[in-house]
């Protein structure tokens, strides 16, 4: 060896050990015990097992007899949150939804030029058409009815919120659905 090797190998040794004594000593000054309890706990919902229905669950209220006397007209007005992705005019475009013209008892997953997540997907398996309870169940929460949806919307919690924004969204299709029990809408 020569003796600029010898001096190359020895500063690299001498950096290395002064980089270590220095964070022997910074851990030795500045070392924080961990806490014996966390400062707040993070709660998850868990998801469903896979081998459940998604659609299976049953729904914390009943929709079909807030929809006898839900208020279409506020429907509209709740349908704004939902306007930034999804388009309920016939023969509307998709946005980062699919148009929602005729989606009551629409078949799910099926909105055609639209690409489904893999959750969609798999909840329209079980699940074949967008009845009221279906909706009423996907609105009030979608990325924990249906896990892997790429809706990002946070839901609505309010049943009576559902019970207008899916009855406005019934009289969107050319031939709307008749409300459970056959009573007539409120518009």
């Amino acid at each position: 060896m020569n003796a600029y090797m010898n001096m190359a190998i020895g500063a690299f040794l001498g950096v290395v050990f002064v980089l270590m004594s220095i964070s022997i000593a910074s851990e030795g000054l500045f070392h924080s015990e961990a806490p014996e309890k966390p400062g707040f706990a993070i709660a998850a919902d868990e998801p469903a097992a896979s081998g459940e229905s998604a659609g299976a669950e049953a729904a914390e209220v009943d929709i079909k007899p807030l929809l006898a006397k839900a208020d279409a007209s506020a429907g509209e007005t709740i349908f704004k949150k939902c306007a930034a992705c999804h388009t309920v005019e016939k023969g509307g475009p998709n946005k980062v939804g699919p148009n929602l013209w005729g989606v009551v008892e629409r078949p799910i997953a099926s909105h055609e030029g639209f690409s489904y997540s893999a959750g969609m997907k798999t909840f329209a398996e079980a699940n074949k058409t967008w009845t009221y309870d279906h909706l009423s169940y996907f609105i009030e929460a979608p990325k924990k009815h249906v896990p892997g949806t790429a809706m990002g919307f946070a839901g609505l919690k309010k049943p009576e919120e559902r019970a207008s924004l899916i009855s406005w969204l019934r009289g969107h299709a050319d031939q709307p659905v008749p409300l459970p029990g056959g009573e007539a809408p409120s518009q």
